[in-house]
């Protein structure tokens, strides 16, 4: 009689941005086309996947932590480092615990899963290679994300634009974009699997296409692929204040699949500081930018990232920032504290900002976005949304969907509702939760 071979089971855990979380559902898809056994992290597994991120100190430390947790689970496990941290960190994961060790760079993800399911015995293993020369993306295939109803596409990898601040160069490389055969490929495999929206992401999603021959734009490929699956929703991640151009508003604003919603990086409304950043505008630019997006698309969802406490950032110039938010029609904020990189140039820099005061910055800004929050949803009470439903999952055990805009809102509805798309109005708002009724 022929021996049953066992299932070997893996855990995975994700830290991170959405590149990150497009990256570790194609090593899910991965592992269970090759028969693996996906258990939670929290349990016993012959194989623990751990995809780190590096783009704060905070998020440094919660890789190593789950590195460790790993170990204390099962140290005669196979430990698979992969993600930023690994790739700028690799001697501090290193000083954790060789044992069963294998690390993987970002440019050789591609190769994770293969590495994961090996039958020779990883004592370590380094896989790294210059991620600076790397010209290609690394091909990815998804099919599907486990409790999600949006799926991620990640369309770009890498930057080049080398902010002061940021370590995300050093760990990606340079930008690199997939082919569009292959982007429209994945985006039917979702179609396919049922999703009803896709989030366009990459760590510099707006210079999408520039490495391809022949050259591409961005703004073409959300042409065709909105044209090309006209019932799916399509959002984007985040672009750069000089990447908001007419033309893309201009779509936005014809194409009722292409969502009116914008996630752009200030920094810093402080010109000085925007220039120690190596950022390529100024804060009158912003300015500009929001008011025009707001003139063209006045429903728009826009959010936007502050980097808080950054070396030299005085009162005068944390006023300027909060002075030109709170003037602006925003409506989130994403804030974050500086965190010292190294190997960055602000990393060298001096009057570093001490933590308190930090802290006491990023607190009235995360006050400022939940004004600016509360302020659009009230806009927008009695007026009837296009609203993805995903599931009762909440105290209230109402559905729970975003509109067009990314406004959160509860609705009546039967759980099998998820993952269709609904007219819901928009009637009170209690204790900043949106409630509705479906139309």
């Amino acid at each position: 009689m022929t021996a049953i071979k066992k299932k070997i089971k893996v855990a995975l855990a994700t830290l991170g941005c959405k590149v990150n979380q497009f990256e570790s559902a194609s090593f899910l898809s991965g592992l269970e086309e090759r028969g693996a056994e996906i258990v939670p992290f929290s349990q016993q597994a012959d194989v623990y996947i751990i995809n780190t991120c590096a783009v704060t100190a905070k998020a440094g430390a919660q890789s190593r932590q789950m590195i460790r947790k790993a170990l204390q689970t099962n140290s005669k496990a196979r430990l698979v480092v992969t993600g930023c941290y690994a790739q700028v960190a690799s001697q501090k994961v290193l000083e954790i615990g060789d044992w069963g060790l294998c690390i993987v760079g970002n440019g050789f993800k591609h190769r994770l899963v293969d590495i994961a399911l090996s039958e020779k015995q990883c004592d370590l293993e380094m896989h790294m290679g210059d991620i600076g020369g790397k010209k290609e993306i690394c091909l990815l295939p998804v099919q599907r994300f486990p409790g999600r109803t949006r799926a991620f596409l990640k369309i770009q990898d890498g930057c080049n634009n080398f902010c002061s601040y940021c370590i995300v160069p050093y760990a990606r490389g340079r930008s690199r974009s997939l082919p569009v055969a292959a982007a429209l490929e994945q985006i039917e495999v979702f179609a396919a699997n049922g999703y009803r929206e896709i989030v366009l992401t990459g760590i510099h999603v707006g210079m999408y296409g520039q490495d391809l021959a022949p050259q591409n734009r961005l703004i073409d490929f959300i042409d065709l692929a909105t044209a090309r699956y006209p019932t799916i929703r399509f959002r984007l991640s985040s672009l750069e204040p000089g990447e908001v151009r007419d033309e893309l508003l201009s779509l936005t604003a014809e194409r009722a699949n292409f969502m009116p919603h914008f996630h752009i990086p200030l920094q810093s409304g402080d010109d000085k500081i925007l220039t120690a950043m190596n950022r390529r505008y100024r804060a009158h630019d912003f300015s500009r930018l929001i008011t025009r997006i707001r003139e063209k698309i006045p429903q728009a969802a826009i959010g936007v990232d502050v980097l808080v406490g950054f070396p030299g950032e005085s009162a005068a110039a944390f006023a300027n920032t909060h002075g030109l938010l709170d003037a602006l029609p925003v409506t989130y904020l994403h804030v974050f504290p500086y965190s010292k990189r190294p190997g960055t140039v602000a990393a060298g820099m001096a009057n570093q900002v001490e933590k308190c005061l930090k802290e006491e910055r990023v607190a009235r800004l995360h006050q400022l976005s939940e004004q600016k929050k509360q302020a659009f949803y009230r806009q927008h009470l009695g007026t009837v949304h296009r609203v993805l439903a995903e599931n009762r999952n909440n105290r209230f055990k109402l559905m729970r969907g975003f509109t067009e805009n990314y406004i959160p809102v509860l609705f009546p509805a039967p759980e099998n509702m998820g993952n269709t798309i609904v007219d819901v109005r928009l009637e009170r708002l209690e204790d900043s939760i949106l409630f509705g009724q479906t139309i």
